[in-house]
């Protein structure tokens, strides 16, 4: 299929910096190459406030139309998200589709939702944004399945039927509920059976799902696009002490997303709250970096996950321009790609649970090789010998505060 001609418009607000406001752009531009749009114009306009009826003003909207026919633009795409009224007035002037930055958001959202709990996720995200904008879609918009903005699994249910929407939004969300029970109980007995939680998070292609695969010697989906990675996966990986441990790669931060999106996803981000561990993937080599760091604790912290420890890791060190300052302790410089830095990382993660976690020292008798084992697997063992002596093995390392071997360990000591 032929990439779309796209012509963005945005309008940069008096207390909007320039930086801020080109980096929106941007991510603009990189959201509809994901989607599959080229960009071939951007349109914008210097405005205290967004004009209430056309969301730009009336002589700019004239000189957008110019272009759109002039360059033979299949659809617009706004900075902003729009309302319905904007929507049919703009719509009524470009005669061309027309989206918004929300509506590309989960556009891209349902090209890539895999599971069902992620499709059904986008669908009501879908839903939840087009039930209150349904009168503004005009007829442009009514031919559905007509490119970026149209699909997913809710393209075939936007009827103007609210009734039919309506009751649909009720089913996903009861259908969603009973996922979220299972995952709940999923979730418990991974609890129960103590293992130790890492989960990878960080701002959209900054390299979560690439440094996943070589953790894990996986191969989840790693590409150069925006939300490569929607449905959360868990894999086992083992540090260098033999520690076991459980690691979970998650879908991309971004800032400004759909407001539906968030409540949507929120229980596919619900596996950040219950890790013990965050990786937070930056990357480095990004101008706009320390506005994405702030993104992703401002939402970490929204999903009660603040206070979690946390290694920065700060990602595709082979293309940084200058020298990177840290902004989040204690942090490390990787390429993702590079096995001996994916090494080292693994070494890092032990040393931060080495100074946070709890000492302990034991003597295990020669029949003891099954509490050895979990020793081995569930803590990090950093001193072992046979005492020939006294017939028995000499076991120095530290385990988490609360592990349940902790009582046993007692006994022993």
């Amino acid at each position: 299929m032929a990439e779309e001609k796209i012509l963005i418009i945005a309008i940069k607000k008096g207390n909007q910096s320039n930086q801020r406001f080109q980096s929106s752009l941007d991510e603009l531009v990189s959201l509809s190459k994901t989607a599959g749009g080229n960009t071939v114009k951007i349109m914008t306009q210097n405005r205290n406030d967004i004009h209430p009826a056309t969301y730009i003003g009336e002589g700019k909207a004239q000189e957008i139309k110019q272009e759109i026919d002039e360059l033979d633009i299949d659809l617009v795409l706004s900075n902003d998200e729009l309302s319905a009224g904007q929507m049919r007035n703009l719509g009524a002037i470009f005669g061309v589709r027309l989206i918004d930055r929300s509506q590309l958001i989960l556009d891209i959202f349902a090209q890539r939702a895999r599971t069902k709990e992620g499709k059904l996720q986008v669908e009501l995200a879908q839903l939840q944004y087009m039930l209150p904008r349904l009168h503004g879609q005009g007829t442009e918009m009514s031919r559905l399945g007509a490119g970026i903005g149209t699909r997913g699994p809710g393209e075939t249910k936007l009827e103007t039927d609210q009734r039919h929407i309506r009751r649909r939004i009720d089913d996903i969300k009861r259908r969603l509920s009973q996922i979220v029970q299972q995952r709940e109980q999923y979730r418990k007995r991974r609890k129960t059976n103590e293992v130790f939680q890492i989960a990878i998070v960080g701002y959209t292609n900054a390299g979560k799902s690439t440094l996943f695969n070589q953790l894990t010697k996986s191969d989840s989906l790693e590409e150069d696009q925006l939300f490569a990675t929607l449905d959360p996966l868990t894999r086992q990986v083992q540090l260098p002490s033999g520690f076991q441990t459980l690691v979970t790669d998650t879908v991309g931060f971004l800032q400004e997303l759909p407001t539906a999106l968030i409540a949507a996803f929120r229980s596919t981000l619900e596996e950040v709250k219950e890790a013990d561990f965050l990786l937070h993937v930056v990357d480095g080599s990004h101008p706009d970096k320390a506005q994405q760091q702030d993104t992703v604790m401002k939402l970490l912290e929204e999903l009660d996950a603040g206070t979690l420890p946390m290694l920065t890791v700060y990602n595709k060190r082979d293309l940084f321009q200058d020298n990177v300052i840290p902004e989040q302790h204690p942090y490390i410089f990787i390429e993702a790609r590079d096995e001996e830095d994916v090494d080292r990382l693994r070494e890092r993660i032990e040393e931060i649970l080495v100074e946070k976690w709890d000492k302990f020292a034991l003597n295990l008798e020669p029949d003891e090789g099954r509490l050895l084992h979990r020793l081995e697997r569930e803590t990090i063992v950093q001193a072992k010998h046979y005492d020939e002596e006294n017939n028995n093995y000499a076991v120095q390392g530290v385990m988490r505060p609360n592990h349940p071997l902790k009582s046993l360990v007692k006994e022993k000591q």
